[in-house]
This record gives C-alpha cells, sequence and structure tokens, in this order.
C-alpha cells in the first residue's frame, strides 16, 4: 500500500488579492520568513518517509515560472507537476488521473497553504483511513454556530446549531484511491461541484471519519492569517535552533 499526497495549489486566492494589488502573486507563492507559503507545505511532506509521491496541481504558467525553483528548493524526487483547473475539484481530479496507484492505495489532499500541518496528524489520518476508508482533519467548534436565512437587508437566525455537532474542517483529508476516484467520477458525471473532497462523498451517503487537528494548522487566506503565519513560523524555528 502505498500512501499519494496531492496539493492542489492552482487557486488565485481571491480573498488575500481583496486588499492588495492584482499584481500580487497567487496567495501559495506569498512568502513567510522569506520563503513561499507553498514551500514551506511541500517541504512538511518532503519530510514525510511514509509518502510514496507528492502530487502537485498547479496552473500551466505557474509550473514554468515556478516549478524551477521548487525543484531547486525542495529538491524531492517523489513530487510531480500536473496542470490545475478553474476549481479545486478539477485540479485534485486532474492529479487523481496523473497517480499510479492502486485501488487500496491512500491519497491524502492538503491545501498548499496550511503549511504548518505535522507528522503526528498525517499519521493518524493515515491510520483512520486504513481502518475506516475515508478521513479528514477536524476542530471542534468553539463559537456558538447560527443556521440563518439570507436577506436583502444581510441575514435572519433561524436556529442555533449544538457547537457538539460542528467541527471546522482541516486538511490533509485521506481516502482510499478507488472510493476517491468513483465519488470523482459520480460528482463529474452528474455535475456536481463540492467545497472540498468529502463533500463528494457525503452526497452518495458514505461515511467520513473526523481526526483531531489542532489550532496551528491555519489555512492562510487573509492578511491576518499571514501575519499569524510568521508568527508560528518564529516559534518552529526557534523550537529547532
Amino acid at each position: 500500500m502505498n500512501v499519494h499526497v496531492i496539493i492542489p495549489a492552482a487557486g488565485l486566492g481571491t480573498r488575500m488579492r481583496s486588499t492588495a494589488t492584482s499584481k500580487q502573486p497567487s496567495k501559495q507563492f506569498l512568502e513567510i520568513g522569506g520563503v513561499p507559503i507553498l514551500i514551506h507545505t511541500l517541504r512538511k511532506f518532503a519530510a514525510m518517509p511514509q509518502a510514496s509521491t507528492i502530487c502537485l496541481a498547479m496552473r500551466a504558467n505557474e509550473i514554468e515560472t515556478f516549478g524551477p525553483e521548487i525543484v531547486r528548493q525542495v529538491a524531492d524526487k517523489r513530487i510531480k507537476m500536473v496542470e490545475g483547473g478553474e476549481h479545486r475539484q478539477q485540479s485534485v481530479a486532474n492529479a487523481l488521473a496523473a497517480l499510479d496507484a492502486q485501488p487500496n492505495d491512500i491519497v491524502l489532499v492538503h491545501d498548499a497553504v496550511r503549511p504548518f500541518i505535522d507528522q503526528e496528524i498525517v499519521g493518524h489520518v493515515i491510520a483512520a483511513v486504513e481502518k475506516f476508508g475515508a478521513a479528514i482533519v477536524g476542530m471542534p467548534a468553539t463559537d456558538t454556530i447560527k443556521h440563518v436565512n439570507r436577506t436583502a437587508d444581510g441575514a435572519v437566525i433561524k436556529t442555533t446549531i449544538p457547537r457538539e455537532q460542528i467541527v471546522q474542517a482541516q486538511t490533509p483529508q485521506g481516502f482510499r484511491f478507488a472510493i476517491l476516484k468513483k465519488a470523482f467520477d459520480d460528482a463529474e458525471a452528474e455535475g456536481f461541484l463540492g467545497t472540498d473532497e468529502a463533500s463528494l462523498l457525503e452526497r452518495v451517503g458514505l461515511e467520513v471519519h473526523v481526526v483531531m487537528g489542532a489550532p496551528k494548522n491555519i489555512k492562510i487566506t487573509t492578511p491576518l492569517d499571514l501575519a499569524l503565519a510568521e508568527f508560528y513560523l518564529a516559534q518552529e524555528r526557534q523550537a529547532h535552533s
């Protein structure tokens, strides 16, 4: 059994761009500690011996311009690059099609802009997939969650959702290859576009288990996240100095 890692990195990062100029690079290429976020993420998986393939889905022009820098800074022969799509789902589908995988192999899908994932959490996801077939990383909700109806004037509360029924999804999300590939094929055939990989399994009634995540495993999507990431990176470097 092999473990294949897919990192979709073809997004434009519109939430980061909303307060920046249009000429700013996509968020995965912004720097923390003088190094692009994507490089930090790739290095985390390159340090994991259980990963047999690391498949990176990027826009074609960014493969051409940024690909050599990835090779230089990460220098791991397990990394392969494929062209991504307009949506995350298409990017992951392209990566799945490029994998040399067996039905029982494990596929981990991880956000390009979550550079603080650790080996312990990844190990827990792999173990859960071996046992259940599908698992994601999640954090219990700490705020009160409201279900609302959108209106022209904003929103009106419909009901309060018990916090114990809510988790905030993180990545990696892990699946047996055959399960994930069929879910993607079914979604494409029916024109369904999900918000993440787990949603494709949920829609056909397949169970996806949850592995405890970590507050530090943030997704860098806003300038505030970028500042927090600099703090976390400084902590990491101090711990290893």
